[in-house]
């Protein structure tokens, strides 16, 4: 083998190993963060609705748009409209829903930082804004109740967050 095809070989072992030592440390990794889709009304439990079917055809919606990004895992708060919301996500792709407490969100912003996993949660008005300010280290307040069409995706490198805010374009089929 002459020399140029050793420093080739070396060189691509070496690039090799750092891709995969960058993959293990998990220096970069991706948290979504939506609010959960439009809710019904409930009779029975009405600080526990389910969504109504606008809002399943956005959870749907969501699935598609996450359809090519890698997670490793799914959260949700434990209500009925959070949980349908992750769910046809979380069944594309073969992932338990994990709850979490909205009720703590400086504690779980450090869980997920911590864990530097791939992730999207799904809270609520009052939680989604704040939780990917905290992520960040920027305060951010709670959006109105009638907003559902927006996606916080948070990036963090190095324990460094940036926040990109997206708006989606989904509309609920007339019937």
């Amino acid at each position: 083998m002459n020399l140029k095809k050793k420093l080739l070989l070396l060189l691509t072992i070496i690039g090799l190993q750092c891709y995969v030592n960058a993959q293990e440390n998990k220096e970069l990794f991706t948290i979504y963060l939506v609010r959960h889709s439009e809710k019904g009304v409930s009779t029975t439990n009405p600080k526990n609705p389910p969504l109504t079917t606008c809002g399943e055809q956005r959870a749907e919606s969501l699935s598609k748009f996450l359809k090519k990004v890698d997670l490793d895992v799914i959260y949700s708060t434990n209500y009925i409209r959070t949980k349908s919301t992750a769910k046809p996500t979380a069944k594309s792709k073969n992932k338990t829903i994990k709850i979490y407490n909205p009720r703590k969100l400086n504690q779980f912003a450090k869980t997920l930082i911590e864990k530097k996993e791939d992730a999207l949660v799904v809270g609520h008005s009052n939680t989604t804004g704040v939780l990917a300010g905290l992520l960040v280290g920027k305060k951010i307040e709670p959006f109105d109740e009638s907003i559902y069409n927006r996606i916080y995706q948070v990036v963090i490198h190095k324990k460094t967050g940036r926040l990109h805010v997206l708006n989606t374009s989904f509309s609920c089929d007339k019937f």
